[in-house]
């Protein structure tokens, strides 16, 4: 194959899978518009728990496939939005809610990474202080007198190079 037909044969492949990935979301149908609309803003709100920095809505992966229909099913069959979410959070915990509730047992979610670079942040500070102090150590005298002679004779090497 040439690299022309190669190449034609990529655009090709691109143009028939774009379509199918974007028609995902269009074959979910409601009658009415507000069921469609919570079905669209749970989907949105909910994490693939595959992906885990993808939405159900932007995820293709098995799991999230089956959870965008088990959603859809669910709200066909007359639940409300609460419903699902209560459903889905009961199944799966908090972690499948991109903004998870504050509660006791999402701390860790909230406020794990402030308590990180807290962490981080003194370590740093106490890593500079150590070396601040490591620098200003004091000589003993006879490292002093030594110290001494030898600037002199650099010194003196130097006038007489001059």
């Amino acid at each position: 194959m040439t690299l022309r037909g190669f190449c034609c044969s990529i655009v090709l492949l691109m143009g028939v899978i774009v379509p199918i990935s974007a028609a995902t979301l269009a074959e979910y149908k409601f009658e009415d518009p507000e069921k469609d609309r919570d079905f669209r803003a749970i989907i949105e709100e909910m994490r693939c728990l595959v992906c885990q920095n993808e939405s159900l809505a932007g995820s293709n992966a098995d799991l999230a496939v089956d959870l965008r229909n088990e959603i859809y099913d669910m709200m066909q069959s007359g639940q409300t939005k609460d419903d699902v979410i209560g459903f889905m959070v009961d199944r799966y915990g908090d972690f499948v809610l991109y903004n998870p509730p504050m509660r006791p047992s999402t701390y860790p979610l909230w406020f794990g990474p402030l308590i990180l670079f807290v962490i981080g942040a003194a370590l740093l500070y106490r890593a500079i202080r150590r070396k601040k102090q490591s620098q200003e150590t004091n000589l003993s005298e006879d490292e002093q007198h030594r110290l001494a002679s030898l600037l002199n004779e650099k010194s003196n090497t130097k006038d007489v190079s001059k």
